[in-house]
């Protein structure tokens, strides 16, 4: 997963985390160094080993990405974590500010709801371990208890902005899935557009010309049948012949495989039987014969079979028609059904594409790459209508 731009914000505030925790565990262990007594060693020992627990915690989050790990490892981490600070608490009354940090951790690992629990319980153990060794106050009451309510904003607002980042990696992770899916689709398009202009430019120039000389030579050996080049007349038909059959054998290559030897009403009506039988689903299509450029032609077969396929795998549909009217204005191509449908104002948002969206995401990019618009119009339990509208421009 690619880093976000927000990602140097969680590395700062969780870097910030870890150099106040250990900041504030090394006040602790220089309190109890500047003021030596018999319990000066214990401090200093139960300090190092709460370090070492925390350390361990964070070298396990940066290498499997998870403070400590599964949910059996990160509670046993957390419950270390807080009765080496309650022990720490007990001998110096300095080790009630390492709450502070622990509050975030806990908020970060245990959810809302314990973590603010948790939150609550070490609170009052930190007010009440000040009020043990300083004396009752109102100061070591109200202290901690903001401190607590600060951290849970700020822990509330790291969680929304942790949110915002994954939904932000999300979109762009599809965005760039549908960006490569485009640039797919634009190439292949572009190809098949070449490769159908070859095709034409053939058929009207060497087939007719291959068609014409082979006319010509079999009229010539039908007018002196008994003529002295009668033999290299139909050895030059022939090979005629065969020239233009390869000739057309490299036409049908070229063009594209869908529309191989018919028009595009014959090619839906081929697609909407092969729906039919691999998936049950009876699919009607009413169409004209009408003459349409073939990067058209290609679009609008590559869009009803895009969407036949969403049909049949996600709509639970009986029933879809493919209409295809061409007008002076223009072209409509249209194709229904009677599925499941879905909620046309969220899902086909232009600019939100998500995973259950993408396809309509690809055919609007395909339809205003033919400067035509598209409609989708659907509801949850209504069916869906997609509608392809095409200026007089682009069919021309």
């Amino acid at each position: 997963m690619s880093p976000t731009a927000l990602t140097p914000v969680f590395v700062g505030l969780r870097t910030g985390l870890h150099a106040l925790l250990f900041g504030l565990l090394a006040l602790v262990v220089a309190r109890a160094l500047v003021a030596p007594g018999q319990g000066t060693l214990v401090i200093v020992g139960a300090a190092a080993l709460f370090g070492v627990t925390y350390g361990l915690g964070v070298f396990a989050s940066s290498r499997t990405r998870s403070v400590p790990g599964p949910d059996s490892g990160r509670l046993l981490w957390l419950t270390a974590l807080t009765v080496e600070w309650m022990l720490l608490l007990w001998l110096s009354r300095e080790a009630a500010y390492l709450v502070f940090p622990l509050f975030f951790v806990y908020l970060h690992l245990l959810g809302r709801a314990a973590g603010m629990l948790a939150v609550a319980a070490t609170t009052a153990i930190a007010v009440i371990g000040l009020g043990l060794h300083e004396g009752w106050s109102v100061a070591g009451v109200i202290g901690p208890c903001i401190g607590a309510g600060v951290a849970v904003l700020i822990g509330l607002g790291y969680k929304a902005l942790a949110k915002e980042a994954r939904e932000r990696e999300q979109l762009m992770r599809e965005l760039l899935e549908t960006q490569d899916h485009l640039v797919a689709t634009e190439r292949e398009a572009g190809t098949l557009a070449e490769r159908a202009r070859l095709a034409r430019e053939i058929h009207d120039t060497v087939a007719q010309g291959l068609a014409s000389i082979q006319m010509l030579l079999h009229a010539a050996e039908r007018a002196e049948p008994e003529g002295p080049g009668v033999a290299h007349v139909r050895l030059a038909r022939e090979t005629a012949a065969d020239n233009l059959a390869e000739t057309r054998r490299f036409i049908r290559e070229l063009s594209p495989p869908d529309l191989d030897g018919m028009d595009l009403e014959h090619a839906l009506r081929r697609l909407a039987e092969a729906t039919t039988a691999a998936h049950g689903v009876r699919v009607d299509v009413s169409a004209s014969s009408a003459a349409l450029p073939m990067a058209v032609q290609t679009a609008l077969l590559r869009i009803a079979q895009g969407a036949l396929a969403n049909v049949a795998q996600h709509a639970a549909a009986t029933r879809a028609t493919i209409a295809l009217d061409k007008t002076k204005a223009g072209l409509t191509f249209t194709i229904s059904d009677d599925g499941r449908g879905f909620d046309s104002a969220v899902d086909a948002h232009p600019t939100r594409p998500r995973s259950d969206s993408f396809g309509l995401v690809a055919v609007r990019e395909r339809v205003q790459q033919l400067g035509g618009t598209l409609d989708v119009a659907s509801a949850p339990g209504r069916g869906t209508i997609l509608t392809v509208t095409l200026p007089k421009e682009a069919i021309e």
